[in-house]
């Protein structure tokens, strides 16, 4: 089918930027030195992408997500990378044979993950960004509760979130490497194989984690744009416009179908005014305004809300659409 039969706002992912993407990831961080972060593109088909390119463990955000990625048969080695204190879900996988770690910056979730039938956990470290992670000085502590409880502890991970989009290379470099000197030296304290961290912003520039969690690489976003890495926007949502008025004119793409969180989306060769609810106004400096009816691709600024706010991915090659994938792990519920 074409993108003109589509209903509008609709998601596509254009075909050969996320071949780019994927493969030049792939090359950056071959095999295990990625752990693809399932919650930027929450699809399993795109998952299984990743993981023909050699990359079989997988980061995840929610419980689902962890569900949703087993029951795909992607379940060798899925991480947990958020403190949960509902695990018993994620301990009728491990009964069933797949392999969950989760992560743990407490007693408390230290208890969680052994009460749940977890039997692997990381120490998650606060390297920096205020959100989870214990401070580094009682991380070999919680390690030691953690084995006392019975828990395999298989490493650190923190997050240098704080620095994604650090806009110079070389400043988000030098401050990836003071917070990765901090897990370093929690891990010295921990123990265990696994140095976890990073995303899409750091991903070129740590080279102290022996697994980075990125995943927006895949689809992208123009907050990433802005940092001139090697990736591609890959996302759109395709919008109609409705209404076109004396200098600006109005698309059916919103709040309602767009993450707003790093800002205004953008339209080639248009200023984007506002959005609303069901609305985007923009107008065009340098050139005529398209017509009612007319389709427009919108590139929205952050590409994991973006894609959480739809049910399907369309993947395209031009106009064409080739297949349709299920946004399967969206949402917390056991399906």
């Amino acid at each position: 089918m074409l993108i003109s039969e589509l209903q509008t706002p609709a998601l596509l992912v254009d075909r050969t930027a996320l071949r780019h993407n994927l493969d030049t990831m792939t090359a950056e961080l071959p095999g295990a030195r990625l752990r693809p972060h399932v919650k930027a593109h929450k699809c399993t088909s795109l998952a299984r992408l990743q993981y023909a390119n050699g990359h079989r463990g997988f980061t995840c955000a929610t419980v689902r997500e962890v569900e949703v990625m087993a029951a795909a048969g992607l379940g060798e080695d899925l991480l947990l990378a958020n403190e949960v204190l509902e695990t018993r879900r994620l301990g009728q996988l491990v009964e069933q044979g797949h392999r969950v770690t989760v992560a743990v910056d407490s007693p408390e979730t230290v208890r969680a993950a052994a009460s749940g039938g977890v039997r692997e956990v990381l120490v998650d470290v606060n390297v920096g960004l205020p959100r989870c992670g214990c401070p580094p000085g009682e991380a070999g502590r919680l390690a030691d509760l953690a084995r006392g409880a019975g828990l395999v502890v298989r490493g650190v991970m923190g997050y240098e979130g704080h620095l994604m989009l650090v806009a110079k290379e070389e400043e988000r470099r030098e401050r990836t490497e003071q917070a990765m000197r901090e897990l370093l030296a929690a891990s010295a304290a921990v123990g265990g194989d696994v140095i976890s961290a990073g995303g899409t912003g750091t991903c070129t520039v740590n080279t102290w984690a022996n697994e980075i969690q990125a995943g927006s690489y895949a689809l992208m976003d123009t907050a990433y744009e802005q940092l001139g890495q090697p990736f591609r926007q890959a996302l759109f949502v395709l919008g109609t416009v409705i209404s076109v008025s004396s200098g600006w004119a109005v698309v059916d793409v919103g709040l309602k179908s767009l993450g707003l969180d790093h800002g205004l989306p953008a339209i080639d060769g248009a200023e984007v005014w506002f959005c609303s609810d069901e609305h985007t106004t923009f107008s065009i400096p340098d050139g005529p305004l398209p017509a009612v009816g007319e389709l427009v691709r919108v590139r929205p600024s952050h590409v994991d809300p973006t894609v959480a706010l739809h049910d399907t991915l369309h993947l395209v090659d031009g106009d064409r659409v080739l297949e349709r994938w299920p946004v399967d792990m969206r949402g917390w519920r056991r399906s």
